[in-house]
């Protein structure tokens, strides 16, 4: 048997167990459910067959008695009243002779005994009542007391001999009965103590084979992989017991096999690793060198270059000064192109200095209201806004975490860009806005000016690259090289939008606050989907975005026809804002809202 089971699964050992014990409980539930039949059916029949025929055989009895004594009385008295006993007892017997024969069906011989009670008391009637009541009737009570006698007296004998027997019979079936309801009882707990046993035995004996089939086998190789646990990768993994566990046991081992390969591969790994960064500290510490050299060199040229720039083009000044119109044309014009490349050199090498610190020298990051930043930039642009006649205008712009020097520097050139790039004879219009676009404010810088052509979209971030000469528009060319690295060191991405169909449009994000975000989530869930009529059919829920409508502008606290006084410094080109050179001088004068 043992090897007939051998090559068994565990679910086939364990299916086979149960089947087994299912079989033999299905056969118990069987038996119990045939042996409950009987006993229900004996129960039933001392309940409702046998109980009820003893009771009804002693009235049938009772209903005899009464005609025989009603038919005595009458014989004695004459009087008809004392018939009435006599009637209703016939009555009363035809009434229980009919009952008693439906429930005796099942009872031949009851049957045969309340059928001989029935001739009997019919012919008993027929031979001593009916004579009796008719003598009365015809001759008088004394004939009539004279018909009866012994004989009468042994016919209704005989009636009682027959109920004797009929009652007895009975009570023979009734205790027949009781004996079989006994029966069948202990025969059903016999089989519910068979059917205990067997689920004891077939639980002692999953005990036993879930011991010696899972539990031995599953602990050798726990054993097995607890070796390897703690650091044996080369101990063989061997499974014993059902087939399951010498497949999983199997499995551990090629796990094992392939963790002993990846640790070797892992350590080569590391060494590679180890030796990688041991280049890497030796290129972070050139690479530390290389800054100290950087600002080295941003210290000489900040200072060192300086000074001989400044004094050529200080020369050159006084030339073009004391001897402009006392040489000939063309040393004027050498003369003039002299101060103007010194100048052109020192404007290149500010502008380098302020490219390279932005994000070196950092004051940290702090809540920022770009509302007062754009009030800033509105001053600091002022003078160039009033010249072009430009129309400066934003919406409610929001606060985010930043440095305020850095991004009025990038309001600031952008503002400044949009004005100098301006088409002729056309008055420009700057308009800034905003909207919460997920977890970032996308802020816009746009204008009516000359526009960008999409293939030159992301040449103009590059640091000194130049669409138009010099002559056309001045700077050199680093304005929009320098908003690219604040919005970057912001976190941010810069681009221009080359869907608008007249002048710029230069988009650039920064991360909103999260009390901002909560707050667009919060309002879109408390909107739901039945505020369409006052949010828009196809606005994004929770952007806030100022260039739906001029009607969110709202005018400033300067005039717009103001004019301005002396300034003590004029606000520079997109091209010369750099960091380190924002300032907070502001006077009236150009048209300028907010909204």
């Amino acid at each position: 048997m043992r090897d007939l089971t051998q090559g068994w699964t565990l679910r086939r050992r364990v299916v086979t167990l149960l089947t087994v014990v299912g079989v033999l409980l299905v056969g118990l539930a069987a038996a119990e459910a045939t042996v409950a039949a009987r006993n229900r059916s004996h129960t039933d029949a001392v309940l409702t067959k046998t109980g009820p025929l003893r009771v009804q055989a002693q009235e049938l009895f009772n209903a005899l008695l009464d005609q025989e004594t009603a038919v005595r009385g009458y014989a004695v008295s004459g009087d008809r009243r004392d018939l009435v006993p006599y009637e209703s007892g016939v009555q009363q017997e035809r009434e229980r002779i009919e009952s008693m024969g439906r429930l005796a069906d099942d009872f031949p011989v009851i049957r045969e005994e309340l059928d001989a009670v029935r001739v009997q008391a019919e012919r008993w009637r027929q031979a001593v009542a009916v004579p009796v009541i008719t003598a009365v009737d015809r001759d008088g009570t004394r004939a009539a007391q004279n018909l009866i006698n012994d004989r009468t007296r042994q016919e209704f004998d005989q009636i009682r001999s027959s109920m004797s027997r009929l009652e007895a019979e009975i009570l023979a079936e009734r205790q027949a009965n009781e004996r079989n309801i006994r029966r069948t009882g202990n025969l059903l707990v016999v089989l519910l103590i068979i059917a205990a046993l067997v689920v004891v035995v077939a639980g002692a004996v999953l005990l036993l084979s879930l011991e010696r089939m899972v539990v031995r086998p599953l602990t050798r190789l726990a054993d097995q992989v607890r070796e390897v646990a703690e650091g044996d990768y080369q101990h063989r993994i061997s499974g014993t017991g059902p087939p399951e566990f010498s497949q999983l046991a199997d499995d551990v081992e090629a796990m094992r096999r392939k963790i002993a390969k990846d640790l070797t591969e892992v350590r080569e790994a590391r060494e590679r690793i180890e030796w990688v960064n041991a280049q890497l500290q030796k290129q972070a510490e050139e690479l530390v060198r290389s800054n100290r050299d950087l600002e080295q060199f941003a210290y000489v040229a900040s200072h060192d270059l300086q000074e001989p720039l400044r004094k050529v083009a200080s020369f050159c000044q006084l030339l073009q000064r004391r001897y402009a119109g006392q040489l000939d044309e063309r040393a004027d014009q050498y003369i003039a192109f002299a101060v103007d490349g010194a100048q052109r050199m020192q404007r290149l090498i500010n502008d380098l200095l302020a490219f390279s610190r932005i994000g070196r020298l950092t004051t940290g990051f702090t809540e920022v209201d770009l509302n007062k930043v754009m009030a800033d930039v509105a001053g600091q642009t002022e003078a160039a806004r009033q010249y072009a006649d430009a129309e400066l205008t934003w919406s409610e712009l929001p606060t985010i975490r930043g440095e305020e020097p850095l991004l009025t520097n990038l309001l600031a050139n952008l503002v400044s860009n949009s004005v100098k790039f301006r088409r002729p004879d056309v008055p420009p219009k700057v308009q800034v806005s905003a909207r919460l676009v997920d977890a970032e404010w996308e802020i816009t810088c746009r204008d009516n000016g000359i526009g960008i052509e999409p293939e030159f979209a992301d040449k103009i971030f590059v640091i000194f690259q130049r669409l138009h000469s010099k002559d056309a528009y001045p700077g050199t060319g680093i304005g929009l090289a320098i908003v690219k690295k604040i919005v970057e060191y912001h976190g941010g991405r810069v681009w221009v939008d080359t869907d608008t169909e007249q002048g710029t449009a230069i988009r650039f994000t920064l991360p909103a606050l999260p009390e901002d975000v909560e707050a667009a989530r919060a309002a879109a869930d408390g909107r739901g989907g039945g505020d369409d009529d006052a949010t828009g059919g196809d606005e994004p829920v929770g952007n806030t975005d100022a260039e739906t409508g001029a009607d969110r502008d709202r005018p400033a606290d300067t005039d717009d026809t103001a004019t301005t006084g002396p300034r003590t410094e004029t606000a520079r080109d997109a091209d010369d804002q750099r960091p380190d050179q924002v300032t907070d001088d502001r006077a009236g004068g150009a048209k300028e809202t907010v909204g």
